[in-house]
């Protein structure tokens, strides 16, 4: 099992880079990271069970200057089986952010 994310800024029509990500598993952090050039992050198992995927999105905007919203976005999503691989993008922009179960 794998999991990934895939984050977009909707704003500039291109990958958002750079975006601090937190897996947390029961309340604790289970990994951290940013995403890479093309908005990506994988290679995470964190297992059976309710996770959150925690995104900065605060910080990525401000690094740019630009006003928003969200300080961040924390995505929650159950994971049933252990044996599929989970994606989990996020569209954003400084005043809306969307995802969905991704392939």
């Amino acid at each position: 099992m794998s999991l990934s994310t895939h984050v977009l800024d909707a704003a500039l029509g291109r990958p958002a880079a750079g975006v601090a990500v937190r897996l947390e598993s029961g309340g604790t952090v289970v990994a951290e990271g940013r995403t890479d050039a093309d908005g990506r992050l994988s290679g995470w198992s964190p297992g059976a069970g309710v996770h959150r995927l925690v995104f900065g999105t605060g910080d990525y905007f401000a690094a740019r200057g630009v006003a928003a919203f969200y300080p961040e976005v924390a995505v929650a999503f159950t994971i049933d089986d252990p044996d599929e691989h989970y994606h989990v993008p996020l569209l954003l922009s400084p005043f809306a952010y969307s995802t969905y179960r991704g392939s």
